[in-house]
């Protein structure tokens, strides 16, 4: 369903481009009719009606000429009813005049509010799609591009579409009425008319495309403006901008990324403006041609005054409906090319991971790895490899090693944000890609190291945890408590109702470790969890307060399965299962006493750490 571009160096043909217009009308047209029936209908109406009566105006225009010089011809006698006659055309035309400038105001009125509803209907379908898309897709940079391609182009491509198709119509009933009459002068004057706008029709498609491919091609380069934006002017980058004295250098880039993309737009533009010139001055030519040509004919007495009047205003009608058609026809091109990145995104078909099970046949089994790897997009080195590991229900783990040993990948297999490259993960005895996800992540309370600081109210912050209990007050405190956020939290201007960050008005920025317990808090408001994992949660808090947390966490967790990363040892020893992970594999594996007895990893580890307290 989406159109190459990008990836073919020939340009399409006159009858395939032609065509080719049409390609996302369906679709475009299927959007706009289901965002609101009632303005489509209305806007539909009022472009048919904008089409047939400026022709209808033109003959009733000539009409009322040639009645005004009977009128000066007439006798005595046939005065009075050639005047009424002058009167008639002259209102009838002005009711028509109202009727085409109302249908005009009406469509610019359904324009107006449908372009409003169809921006939002489509960033709501850009982001229920990314609601369902692997976390994989927003690491893969390509993936990436399109999801911020469709965001960019496509939330009003769609409406512009679909009004060039009704502008398209329009002008074809227009062009339809004016050759009926035009061809009773001439049929020479329809072929000249039809000929006329053809020249810039060419030139202007050659360069909608070219303009397409240029804004397609931009697209990690915008990002990369956008990031260096937020970097510059948001509160969590802007402290090592100053003290580093970055500012500058970021700002260069940002700017010499913008001359980049100016100095190619500039290009584009005047080679397009001057070739729109020249063959401009064609349609031009023809249509001054056609001026002479029925002055002369009305001269040689081959038509009337109010003839010529007629078929000067219906050519010039017919030229400018020429020209709108085709400037319709690329338009519809150039919207085609830019709603085919809408559809490439919607249409990305992503792996149906979800499963139907909602309970595993053995509870007591706990979880499972067997001979589990993984290995990220593109990278030739596994992040985890051969990992065999069994947490039986009521289990503490503790994972230790060194920055990218896979601790952090090993629990993102865990909670399926990746799916395994070799090998299986079994929960309850199941394997987890037959458990229904939303039901396996209820299962699972998890808190990461780079863990998000919502600005939200903090009541909101912890509830988050369990969103079905996001008005439990009660469970909210509690969980605070627990995450010894509680102490900090009470002492708020609003307590559990003020808003956190500094995003809007009134909002209270906290401390790295009062937001870390407002993180852990949130884990523990997964009551219902049966699997709790704590990835590095407590870096920015002090050993006192870790030990105190974790204190919590084991009387929180003594009958489910508990997984901690960590790398305090303090915090290590107390699980009863501790792994050690190198270069993606499993070392090590015991408990503290028998991973000091056997003197490897583990022992060297926790030695150099003792040696540091000493």
């Amino acid at each position: 369903m989406t159109i190459s571009t990008s990836n073919s160096s020939a340009e399409p043909n006159s009858v395939s481009k032609f065509l080719s217009v049409f390609q996302y009308s369906k679709i475009a047209a299927k959007i706009v009719w289901s965002t609101s029936a009632p303005l489509t209908l209305a806007m539909a109406v009022s472009t048919l009606l904008s089409g047939v009566l400026p022709t209808v105006i033109a003959s009733v225009g000539g009409m009322f000429v040639d009645a005004v010089s009977q009128a000066i011809q007439a006798a005595d006698g046939s005065a009075d009813l050639a005047r009424r006659e002058v009167l008639f055309y002259a209102l009838f035309e002005a009711g028509l005049v109202i009727v085409m400038t109302g249908a005009h105001r009406l469509n610019a009125v359904c324009q107006s509010i449908l372009r409003v509803l169809l921006a939002n209907r489509i960033n709501v379908m850009i982001l229920e799609k990314a609601l369902t898309l692997e976390l994989a897709h927003f690491e893969d940079s390509e993936y990436y591009d399109k999801l911020v391609r469709a965001r960019r182009d496509a939330s009003s491509r769609p409406l512009s579409l679909v009004v060039k198709t009704f502008d398209l119509m329009r002008e074809s009933i227009a062009l339809l009425t004016i050759g009926i009459w035009l061809f009773q002068f001439s049929p020479y004057a329809v072929l000249l008319l039809g000929l006329a706008g053809v020249p810039a029709f060419v030139a202007e498609a050659k360069f909608s495309g070219d303009a397409f491919r240029i804004h397609r091609r931009r697209s990690a380069e915008r990002r990369m403006q956008i990031y260096l934006e937020m970097v510059m002017t948001r509160e969590d980058g802007v402290k090592e901008v100053k003290l580093l004295q970055l500012g500058r250098l970021f700002l260069q880039r940002y700017v010499d990324i913008f001359h980049s993309i100016y100095k190619e737009d500039r290009n584009l533009v005047l080679r397009r403006s001057f070739w729109g010139y020249l063959l401009s001055l064609f349609a031009s030519a023809a249509f001054y041609f056609a001026y002479s040509w029925v002055g002369f004919a009305a001269i040689a007495g081959i038509i009337t005054i109010g003839q010529m009047t007629m078929y000067v205003a219906q050519f010039r009608i017919g030229q400018n409906a020429v020209t709108n058609s085709l400037t319709s026809v690329n338009g519809m091109y150039e919207d085609n090319l830019y709603l085919s990145n809408l559809t490439e995104y919607l249409d990305h078909k992503v792996p149906e991971t979800s499963g139907d099970q909602e309970i595993g046949p053995d509870p007591s089994d706990g979880i499972r790895f067997n001979n589990v790897s993984f290995y990220y997009p593109g990278s030739d080195a596994p992040a985890l490899s051969q990992v065999n590991l069994h947490i039986k229900p009521g289990e503490s783990l503790a994972i230790v090693g060194e920055n990218g040993s896979g601790k952090t990948t090993l629990i993102k297999l865990l909670t399926r944000l990746y799916q395994p490259s070799e090998g299986e993960i079994l929960l309850e005895g199941i394997s987890l890609n037959s458990w229904d996800i939303d039901v396996l992540r209820k299962k699972i309370g998890v808190i990461f190291q780079d863990f998000s600081r919502y600005q939200l109210m903090v009541g909101e912050n912890i509830g988050i945890g369990d969103v079905d209990e996001l008005n439990e007050e009660s469970l909210i405190e509690d969980a605070a408590e627990k995450g010894m956020a509680n102490d900090f939290i009470k002492d708020l201007p609003e307590g559990y109702e003020t808003q956190l960050g500094t995003w809007f008005k009134n909002g209270r920025e906290l401390s790295g470790g009062q937001w870390q317990k407002i993180a852990l808090s949130r884990a523990f408001m997964r009551s219902k969890a049966g699997v709790l994992i704590l990835d590095e949660p407590t870096a920015a808090i002090d050993a006192r307060a870790e030990a105190e947390i974790f204190s919590h966490f084991r009387e929180l967790s003594s009958n489910k399965i508990s997984i901690i990363i960590s790398h305090r040892f303090s915090t290590v020893r107390m699980a009863g299962h501790i792994i050690v992970l190198e270069k993606s594999r499993i070392q090590e594996e015991g408990s503290h006493e028998s991973l000091l007895a056997s003197d490897g990893k583990y022992a060297k580890l926790f030695k150099l750490q003792a040696q540091a307290y000493q």
